[in-house]
């Protein structure tokens, strides 16, 4: 076990990959907007709103690759964990002015662009905020401040960029400022907040860990970084908690609203032919539209039991029936189909009787012209004379017109 300890011990040990003054000095370097950072967090935030607006992902990830917004957030976790004060008013000055060019240029896109987003998933996504978001910036703000303070950096700010993702949020929040929709502005600056919050929190607790210098070590100035990231980590935690409950909650909804109506799609002469979920916060419902007859009050009773069993409640199912037919309506439906028939028969009747009289006259005539054909036939003789043909009164015999 001493053994095992001590391995472990020198897998974790940071203090030899450690450089705290060069750490301290590149985010006090990287905190400022100004000049060339203001034009790149500029184009950033117009690249990632071309990408929530197409939802294209691999643009949305350049973005975020490209965006310098990182710096005021971890710069506000140095000062607050150094307890330097005015490292903590530039920070928080600079990232205002972040988040101020963010939201502008992103708005100013989505008013001037002529495309319209008719199925805006990714900007869905940035507005319903949850404890995994949380986890997300605590880890991924962890990860930027370890790899701000080890002597060989590497590609770790790239990821923590794309998995922390702080631009989309402010793009969302230009959006709903262009579309004037309120739940896309709070939901996304919620969302953008945590993210900020979290980050810096983190950079918080691994500027502790590491044992960075601290700027001022008066025991008020200590106990009032206490009380800020207390009250940041109530704030913020809190309603992701109850957004990540309400996840879990519709997903499983969603879940077993399919696979009950999987399992039950034909219930005796009719059958469901469409459904819809509705996820509405707390509120969560299934509307099943039904074809064939009508759902008998037995039938329905015994769905609704078979939906306990997937932990749907009866309240929660909506039956749409327009489209099936009742007892009476069959009834008045064949007998419309019997009447058109028998309608069909008779007219068919009668025209068959009208082409029976008409063949008699055709037949008729036919017959007439054969007997007169017959009474009246001639015939011509070998010398170019007409011959009678018939028996004279005398003896019978031919008479000949030249005697």
């Amino acid at each position: 076990m001493n053994r095992l300890g001590r391995y472990l011990k020198k897998m974790v040990y940071l203090e030899d990959a450690i450089d705290r003054a060069s750490a301290a000095a590149t985010i006090r370097k990287n905190i400022a907007f100004r000049g060339p950072n203001v034009v790149i967090l500029a184009c950033a935030i117009i690249i990632a709103s071309v990408g929530l607006n197409v939802n294209s992902i691999p643009v949305i990830i350049g973005a975020m690759l490209i965006s310098p917004v990182m710096g005021p957030i971890i710069g506000f976790g140095l000062g607050l964990g150094t307890n330097d004060t005015r490292l903590l008013k530039s920070s928080l000055k600079n990232y205002l002015l972040m988040v101020g060019i963010s939201i502008a240029a992103a708005s100013l896109y989505f008013l001037i662009s002529p495309l319209r987003l008719n199925n805006p998933t990714e900007l869905l996504a940035r507005t319903r905020p949850t404890i995994y978001d949380v986890l997300i910036a605590l880890f991924g703000g962890a990860a930027g401040m370890l790899e701000h303070a080890r002597r060989e950096r590497g590609t770790v700010l790239s990821g923590v960029a794309i998995a922390t993702a702080l631009m989309p949020p402010l793009c969302t929040v230009g959006y709903g400022l262009a579309s004037l929709n309120p739940s896309y502005i709070f939901g996304a600056l919620y969302l953008f907040l945590i993210n900020t919050s979290f980050i810096a929190i983190a950079t918080f607790f691994v500027v502790k860990f590491l044992g960075f210098e601290s700027a001022e070590t008066e025991a008020h100035l200590v106990r009032r970084s206490r009380r800020i990231v207390g009250a940041v980590l109530l704030v913020m935690i809190v309603p992701s908690i109850f957004s990540a409950i309400w996840t879990v909650r519709d997903n499983n909804f969603t879940i077993n609203a399919g696979r009950f109506v999987q399992n039950n799609k034909i219930i005796g002469s009719s059958y469901i032919f469409d459904h819809h979920i509705n996820l509405n916060g707390r509120e969560q419902s299934l509307e099943l539209f039904f074809a064939g007859e009508a759902l008998d009050p037995v039938s329905k009773q015994l769905l609704l039991k078979n939906a306990q069993g997937y932990g749907l409640h009866g309240d929660q199912i909506i039956f749409h029936e327009e489209a099936a037919m009742r007892p009476a309506d069959t009834h008045e439906i064949i007998r419309d189909l019997n009447s058109h028939y028998l309608n069909t028969i008779q007219e068919l009747n009668a025209r068959i009787t009208e082409l029976e009289v008409e063949l008699a006259k055709y037949r008729g005539a036919e017959a007439a012209r054969a007997a007169a054909s017959q009474r009246d036939s001639v015939y011509t003789g070998h010398d170019g004379l007409v011959e009678f043909s018939g028996e004279n009164s005398a003896g019978g015999d031919t008479v000949n017109p030249e005697n």
